[in-house]
């Protein structure tokens, strides 16, 4: 009997101790914009974004398949930090994601921080 009370309360501890688990961020996402889109996934022990589908008729260079967002690793509850390639430019930008229920958010910053930009995402799944 104490042995089983023991164990309870270990597993308890082992719970309170636990850091709090991100929502599943894993999914096809679509762009506020309705013109792309990406769809996040396990990656070498990150989340990475590949494009996978792009309105037809929209301007950009952009190719389905490609790989946008990459290393993004958990930086709390529901937020992750990586990286962003940005299709337009060539360029590839520090980026940060959030998620709140369905809604995703993703920005990235150029020149230390000075010049940001962020899109919404919804849940396309």
């Amino acid at each position: 009997m104490v042995g089983r009370f023991v164990i309870g309360i270990g597993f308890a501890l082992a719970l309170a101790a636990s850091p709090a688990l991100a929502d599943d961020v894993t999914g096809v996402w679509l762009r506020e914009s309705g013109a792309s889109k990406v769809k996040f996934a396990p990656c070498g022990g990150a989340i990475c974004g590949t494009l996978v589908w792009i309105k037809e008729g929209t301007d950009t260079p952009a190719k389905v398949g490609q790989r946008l967002f990459s290393g993004m690793k958990s930086t709390g509850p529901n937020a992750w930090a990586g990286s962003y390639s940005n299709p337009d430019d060539g360029k590839t930008y520090d980026a940060k994601m959030t998620l709140s229920g369905n809604t995703l958010t993703t920005s990235g910053c150029a020149f230390g921080g000075v010049i940001c930009r962020s899109s919404t995402w919804t849940r396309a799944n």
